[in-house]
């Protein structure tokens, strides 16, 4: 009897105080997540692009990780009115929520206008040591800034820094100068290069995202112009993954150092962070482009119109896990070589053959890629052939099913043969059998 009765006494202390302590664990949880850090970029106005930052702790959202990869886009909670997710290699919309309302897109804008600065060295309009004055309109821009100053000199990579790292608004503004000679021709230019990328609900105003009636877009045209930069120029990870650098300033004042800090706190708390831009203004509240990368598979996730910082980059991550928990990609990066292609008809009887370009196939299924399989289709050809035309195409399937092709295309022309050609053919036959039978 006395047994029982403290078998019964302890257990009733046990859950007594294992209730006691649930509340108090989950207090604390709740306290350590409100923590936030302010401190993004240098804000000098409040109604331009403060750029103000409340420091997420996107590691919690690694732990979910594993759970997302069952998830539905009705189980995915995002707490911004306009998100998307892209899938880099393809263009794949793996998630959007109201992706094409027009917003106020604050300093997201700039990676339109690192994407036109990386066209210019593309062509070689500009080079990365070039010089670059600053001009007084320049030095004049509020918000987010490096503090330039008008007669100041800075290389294009040094601006190039300013833009990406700290959100500069003077940078933007040197820059499209030096590109355009002066920032109506470079947003001109800005509004161009987005029609041709197919942002139909994009219309620039400036080049930096400051506050202004009419400068817009949507979550899905943001995906589309980060899509184009990061594939297109790989390269800006160099600029967009700088967490802190000096820059000098060299003016009649003297020389000073000023501290670059990024505005993007992915890049120092998310893991598979590659960049790529943040935004914020009084009217765009809090957008986000973040990208991350994960065995091969690259992700754009867009958030516009957060309301705080810490929920812009808390539906980041969350739309990350969910696509690298969802997504697999096949690349056929080494294909076999091909052989030469048969012409009928030509001054040649054969032309190499290549590839068109490479085959990448998205799986959000959990299928078996390594069952893949591709056959090689060839046309019949007749001269005359250019260089470039399709020659056949190489095929792909998954479990019977077609899931993309590749083209075949010749490599060299081959003129059509005329009355001459099958002449000199016929003679070089006739000598080749007197010689054999000789």
């Amino acid at each position: 009897m006395k047994r029982t009765l403290a078998f019964l006494i302890c257990t009733v202390l046990t859950i007594s105080l294992c209730t006691a302590a649930g509340p108090a664990v989950l207090h604390a949880e709740e306290e350590e997540s409100s923590t936030e850090e302010i401190s993004e970029e240098n804000v000098q106005d409040k109604n331009t692009s403060d750029e103000t930052v409340a420091e997420d702790n996107a590691s919690e959202g690694n732990n979910t990780e594993e759970n997302s990869a069952g998830e539905t886009d009705t189980q995915i909670e995002i707490s911004a009115p306009s998100a998307v997710l892209m899938e880099a290699s393809t263009g794949t919309v793996l998630y959007e929520k109201d992706a094409d309302t027009a917003r106020p897109p604050a300093s997201v804008t700039k990676i339109m206008t690192m994407l036109l600065i990386f066209d210019a060295l593309n062509n070689g309009t500009i080079n990365l040591d070039d010089e670059v004055t600053t001009s007084e309109y320049a030095a004049s821009m509020g918000g987010s800034q490096v503090f330039l100053e008008a007669g100041e000199v800075q290389t294009v990579d040094t601006l190039l820094k300013c833009i990406s790292v700290a959100s500069a608004n003077d940078a933007c503004v040197a820059m499209a100068e030096y590109i355009c000679g002066n920032e109506e021709e470079f947003v001109k230019r800005m509004n161009e290069r987005a029609g041709e990328l197919g942002m139909d609900n994009t219309t620039f105003k400036n080049c930096n995202g400051l506050d202004e009636e009419g400068h817009v877009t949507s979550a899905r045209d943001i995906a589309l112009m980060s899509r184009e930069l990061i594939t297109r120029y790989p390269q800006i990870r160099d600029y967009c993954m700088i967490w802190m650098e000096n820059i000098t300033h060299t003016t009649s004042k003297g020389i000073s150092e000023f501290g670059l800090s990024n505005t993007n706190k992915l890049v120092r708390q998310y893991e598979y962070a590659t960049g790529l831009k943040t935004g914020s203004t009084g009217e765009a509240k809090f957008c986000v482009s973040a990208t991350a990368e994960k065995n091969g598979v690259e992700l754009i996730a867009v958030i516009m119109a957060a309301d705080n910082s810490r929920q812009r980059f808390q539906d980041a991550v969350t739309l990350l896990n969910y696509g690298f928990g969802k997504c697999q990609i096949y690349t056929d990066d080494n294909p076999e070589p091909l052989p030469d292609a048969e012409v009928e008809g030509g001054v040649q009887d054969q032309v190499r053959a290549g590839y068109g370009n490479s085959f990448t196939y998205l799986d959000t299924e959990g299928a078996n890629l390594n069952s893949i399989e591709k056959e090689t289709e060839m046309n019949k050809t007749q001269a005359p052939v250019s260089k470039g035309d399709v020659l056949g195409r190489v095929v792909y399937r998954l479990d019977g099913n077609e899931i993309g092709s590749v083209d075949i295309v010749a490599e060299d022309s081959v003129a059509k043969a005329g009355f001459p050609d099958y002449l000199l053919r016929a003679l070089g036959a006739l000598m080749l059998q007197r010689e054999e039978d000789g």
